[in-house]
């Protein structure tokens, strides 16, 4: 028997750097409107990027980089 899972495909969000902090991506693609919320939800866990839970809200992100948080679920271009 061959299961089928659906992957859900990532928003595209275009930055105008080559890279960006997590915790200003979040406020840029709109999944929290200020930086204390998220903040909040990458130090609880809630944050995955490229299929890793973060807990640095400082990390640096690039092109390529995919960011999910709860339904939500982007990819960075340039």
């Amino acid at each position: 028997m061959e299961i089928k899972i659906k992957v859900k495909e990532a928003t595209a969000v275009k930055i105008a750097t080559p890279s960006i902090k997590l915790d200003g991506f979040l406020k840029l693609c709109g999944a929290v409107s200020t930086g204390g919320q998220a903040k909040m939800l990458i130090q609880d866990g809630q944050v995955r990027v490229n299929g890793e839970i973060l807990t640095k809200r400082g990390k640096t992100l690039v092109a390529g980089d995919k960011i999910a948080l709860g339904n939500g679920y982007w990819q960075i271009v340039t």
